[in-house]
């Protein structure tokens, strides 16, 4: 799902404080989707597995990240010849192989033990007719409400399947490679910025939206985005990028997935207890980033997500486990 990774939270400035219940509604998305990736994931490690074949070789998060930002390159490339057509099959062709990638293994799950390979089929089957119902829908009509619902599922189903394929030093990896880009990119380059604007201006359903106020058409609003943002005028919603949400959940599921479950704390494992703190660092990050939009600059998003989803996990991994998780990793550059 390259295309949340490389808009990744570029924030716009937020001239006047938004509504505290738009703020709580937003971390309410987050909270919900990566609590959806962390049931999920045993359900992806049993039907379609990881995607590196050494999910602890650090080589796989400097891979991903060159990835990102190729993909990156070659969007900017094409908007600036203004070949919006293509940007949107190429975004909404990414979104489609999510969905399918998010219905495919849960639906197999559920019909596999029950009707063998002929539930296999079917479920797969079912995943593609819902993904494409889902795709068309957005393409039509991109309002907010049914951009969040498929970007809840989107970002649950990609964080899953990301936090299975990335051990625990590959996932601290990431994060800490994708807090420095996209500090770079919204801060030093901006590109990020001029991507988010491409998008927006094309409806792309990358992104969670929460209005400001009843009443709050996106169709009619993302249009003129760029002309408010240009004047200083209020925006009517807050927007998140689907990648704010995937990159912090990539280690609260590798945690949850890598760890041992067999150290206890109390009547809970040692592995839920990490992955439970590693997401209350990352709603301590989302606080602060709150706290900075409000005031009305553009802000990276990852640097404070990553970073609180960081410090809860390694201060609970540590005392539960010791240094010998993190020495489990090895170099395929």
């Amino acid at each position: 799902m390259t295309e949340a990774e490389a808009q990744a939270d570029a924030q716009h400035p937020l001239p006047h404080s938004a509504p505290t219940r738009s703020m709580l509604a937003m971390g309410g998305l987050f909270v919900v989707s990566i609590v959806l990736a962390m049931v999920a994931a045993p359900l992806y490690l049993q039907e379609v597995g990881p995607i590196f074949s050494d999910p602890n070789d650090i080589g796989n998060s400097f891979q991903y990240l060159a990835i990102v930002i190729v993909f990156t390159a070659i969007i900017l490339v094409i908007a600036r010849y203004k070949m919006q057509r293509l940007i949107q099959v190429i975004i909404l062709g990414a979104v489609l192989t999510s969905l399918v990638y998010l219905f495919g293994p849960l639906f197999s799950a559920a019909l596999r033990p029950r009707f063998g390979d002929v539930g296999i089929e079917a479920a797969w089957g079912l995943g593609i007719a819902i993904s494409v119902t889902l795709t068309v829908g957005l393409a039509k009509w991109p309002e907010w409400w049914v951009i969040d619902a498929v970007g809840v599922g989107v970002s649950a189903g990609a964080g899953a399947y990301f936090g299975i394929s990335f051990g625990l030093v590959p996932s601290l990896a990431m994060l800490v490679l994708f807090a420095l880009y996209d500090a770079i990119a919204v801060y030093r380059t901006k590109h990020m910025i001029a991507l988010a604007d491409s998008v927006m201006q094309l409806h792309l359903p990358i992104m969670l939206v929460v209005p400001k106020h009843r009443g709050y058409s996106f169709r009619q609003d993302s249009a003129r985005l760029r002309e408010k943002l240009e004047k200083g005028e209020e925006r009517e919603a807050l927007f998140m990028g689907l990648g704010d949400v995937v990159i912090p959940c990539v280690l609260v599921v590798s945690a949850l997935q890598f760890l041992d479950p067999a150290v206890r704390l109390g009547p809970l494992g040692g592995n839920l207890v990490v992955s439970l703190a590693t997401l209350a660092g990352a709603m301590a990050g989302y606080a602060l980033l709150m706290f900075l939009v409000a005031k009305g600059k553009a802000h990276a998003g990852l640097p404070s997500l990553n970073g609180g989803a960081i410090a809860g996990f390694l201060l609970t991994m540590l005392p539960l486990y010791g240094i010998q998780p993190l020495l489990t990793f090895g170099f395929g550059l």
